[in-house]
């Protein structure tokens, strides 16, 4: 087998041989075919979070060590399972759930497993999908996408499943209110089109790219703001005729979840998403006199994640942009996401 490792943090993605993975217990092996290229990889790739005043959060604090497999978004033919599997459909093709847990402790149990506190995150602590084979630890982390085409469905792992998990956390979402998504990059987009799959239609889009601002309103934003602009707040409270019910940041740095906070009403809901990183200081009074609900969210569970499938086999949930490129170019990929070079996703076709 083949895949496309971190060398050395910060550098580019090397393509490395290694012998074929063989699955014991209950593990599963895969032919990958396709596997989504997330944003995320771009600071996993980088080494480090920021997490603001000079301070990081850095990949080998994870027990990291190059050389590392990235990717997180796999969608392959099962070819094989061990002896303890089950019955696993050989020879059908399915999505890999990546957020696995120990599976022993109180949260895996409860099925959150990407609350688990010692995680087997795919293409993070276990070998990704910049590959052409993977092997998943157990079969429940297989999702039949059947009725969804490959290359959409292979962005429903992370983008998909991230988004629905941050927006089920604002329902029941009032008709009459307004919610602002922040950022209408491939996540932003994959948000837009979430809340309007969900029932919910008065969307603000917020970028400070206005050549994403086709794209948001494609995916069914009722309004778009720059978020460059010194009035951008005013602009979005124009809009929703008020503060706004809820904001979802899919960038969250200190401007972005600045902008999130002062757009709401009181009683508003705040949903963190991205990992741009960086930090703000906060009134704590003003969050209890505003009655203000902040949340981080992130990823989610394998139920929502079959939950986002059946949303997209109906035809619910669109398929925003995607463009589809060979593995070998995941590293330029990579690099043009860090760049704010690309509207929508990418997918990486693997031969």
């Amino acid at each position: 087998m083949y895949s496309y490792d971190v060398i050395e943090w910060g550098g580019p993605l090397a393509r490395r041989d290694y012998p074929t993975p063989v699955p014991t217990g209950t593990e599963v092996l895969l032919k990958l075919r396709y596997c989504g290229v997330c944003h995320s990889d771009v600071h996993i790739r980088d080494g480090y979070f920021d997490l603001g005043g000079g301070k990081r959060f850095r990949m080998e604090d994870r027990g990291m060590r190059p050389p590392v497999t990235l990717g997180h978004e796999p969608y392959g033919t099962v070819i094989a399972a061990g002896p303890d599997a089950g019955s696993v459909p050989i020879g059908a093709d399915r999505l890999v759930c990546p957020w696995i847990g120990c599976g022993t402790c109180a949260r895996c149990l409860e099925g959150q497993d990407n609350h688990c506190m010692t995680p087997r995150w795919v293409g993070i602590q276990r070998p990704g999908g910049y590959a052409d084979h993977l092997v998943v630890p157990h079969p429940r982390y297989l999702v039949d996408v059947s009725g969804v085409d490959p290359v959409w469905a292979a962005t429903l792992a992370c983008s998909g499943l991230t988004t629905y998990s941050a927006v089920d956390k604002l329902l029941p979402i009032p008709r009459d209110e307004w919610v602002a998504v922040i950022g209408a990059g491939g996540l932003g987009l994959m948000a837009i089109g979430m809340l309007r799959a969900l029932g919910h239609d008065r969307v603000v889009a917020v970028d400070v790219d206005p050549a994403k601002f086709d794209a948001a309103r494609a995916a069914g934003a009722a309004a778009v703001v720059n978020g460059a602009d010194a009035d951008a707040l005013q602009q979005v409270q124009a809009f929703a005729g008020g503060p706004l019910y809820g904001a979802v940041d899919l960038v969250n740095n200190a401007s972005t979840a600045t902008l999130a906070l002062n757009a709401v009403r009181k009683g508003g809901h705040v949903i963190l998403v991205g990992l741009y990183g960086g930090e703000i200081p906060v009134s704590l009074v003003t969050i209890v006199q505003r009655a203000l609900t902040i949340i981080g969210s992130n990823v989610g569970t394998v139920a929502e994640l079959k939950a986002v499938v059946e949303l997209a086999r109906q035809g619910k949930l669109k398929p925003i942009p995607i463009e589809v490129r060979p593995l070998s170019d995941v590293s330029a990929t990579l690099d043009q996401l860090k760049a704010g070079r690309i509207t929508g996703r990418v997918v990486a076709k693997i031969d």
